[in-house]
């Protein structure tokens, strides 16, 4: 478990980075599961702590840095919304980190705030923002939809403002098909989570944190000998290009500005 936790990062480029947590007892694993340019899964590295707050975020991002990740190269995180991580992203990898929001996370959210008889309304338009091609029509459409809820529902108009850029940054990179329908949400990972519990369930009492992470690395162990290409992989040459252009103009504009 140990020389996993430790191994090298440096060697092969994970533009694809999803990050979920997951509880087990009173103990929540923060895990990284990188994808690299040939759509191969490898999982970087854990975090266990109380909560999914700053400092594990923060911690696990550090480690993946520590070992090789480079955090001077622009990357696509796939995370489900908490502030606390996207926090903790912006600190690590500032401007050079794009952060799609899981839209599944960000519907639920949003329907949370709504009666029933208007949820299948609201996600019809949520669909069809997020299936255009065009990231600034979808924005516009969302928008739209938000002032619309605003005067009877101005939680769930504030839960579609919220993070509104993020949940359609994939289709600002140009992202669409195969691929596009694999990293729109953190479902990837949380398959992975899934087995990881499955693996435990019969664990009945979680004698700490050592115990966690001892169990969670097996299962993961286990999990990644059935690890297969994402779909749409073929399509990741395209997102490091669109990654590439990023970070190019930020360099360009940090130059003019200095």
């Amino acid at each position: 478990m140990t020389s996993w936790l430790k191994t090298p990062l440096g060697d092969r480029h994970f533009p694809i980075i999803m990050i979920d947590g997951i509880h087990l007892g009173e103990h929540l694993v923060l895990i990284a599961l990188g994808i690299d340019a040939e759509g191969e899964k490898q999982v970087l590295g854990l975090r266990e702590g109380d909560t999914e707050n700053g400092q594990v975020a923060r911690s696990l991002l550090r480690d993946l840095v520590e070992r090789g990740l480079d955090p001077e190269r622009a990357r696509l995180f796939v995370i489900d919304g908490a502030k606390a991580l996207t926090s903790a992203i912006r600190k690590m990898f500032g401007s050079l980190a794009d952060i799609q929001r899981c839209q599944i996370h960000k519907r639920r959210n949003i329907l949370g705030h709504l009666p029933d008889h208007l949820h299948e309304s609201v996600k019809a338009v949520l669909k069809e923002a997020w299936n255009l091609g065009d990231a600034k029509l979808a924005k516009r459409r969302l928008e739209r939809l938000a002032s619309s809820l605003e005067a009877k529902h101005p939680g769930a108009a504030a839960s579609v403002r919220e993070g509104l850029d993020e949940t359609l940054t994939l289709q600002r990179l140009g992202i669409s098909g195969r691929l596009y329908k694999k990293l729109r949400s953190t479902n990837a990972i949380e398959n992975l989570n899934s087995g990881i519990a499955t693996y435990s369930k019969n664990v009945k009492r979680w004698q700490g944190g050592s115990m966690v992470v001892r169990w969670v690395s097996a299962a993961i162990v286990e999990a990644e000998r059935k690890f297969r290409r994402v779909q749409g992989w073929r399509d990741i040459e395209k997102l490091v290009r669109a990654l590439d252009a990023t970070q190019q103009n930020l360099e360009a504009t940090a130059q003019r500005v200095a």
